[in-house]
């Protein structure tokens, strides 16, 4: 009787073997589900900057306000009628 006992407990065994620990068990699952959410995370933080340079492509194609002030900040250009005055704190020399 013990024996049978042994062999039942060690089919048991090895039926919930595949299910905790085989290719497609519990441990997996999880693991592939932390995978996904780590990898959702990376995706939204993607898609906020593509959005972000898809609206400055968009203002740059049909405004030239975008433009202009992309050549100011960036290369220091001026229009026609401006003056430009730099300021130089002699203390801070």
């Amino acid at each position: 009787m013990k024996i049978l006992g042994v062999i039942l407990g060690a089919l048991i065994v090895l039926i919930q073997y595949p299910l905790w620990i085989g290719k497609g068990g519990w441990l997996r699952a999880w693991q592939l589900e932390t995978e996904v959410t780590n990898q959702k995370g990376r995706n939204a933080g993607s898609e906020a900057r593509n959005a972000a340079l898809a609206a400055e492509v968009r203002d740059l194609k049909q405004g030239s306000e975008a433009a202009e002030e992309r050549a100011r900040r960036e290369l220091g250009m001026l229009r026609g009628d401006e003056i430009f005055f730099q300021y130089v704190d002699p203390k801070g020399q």
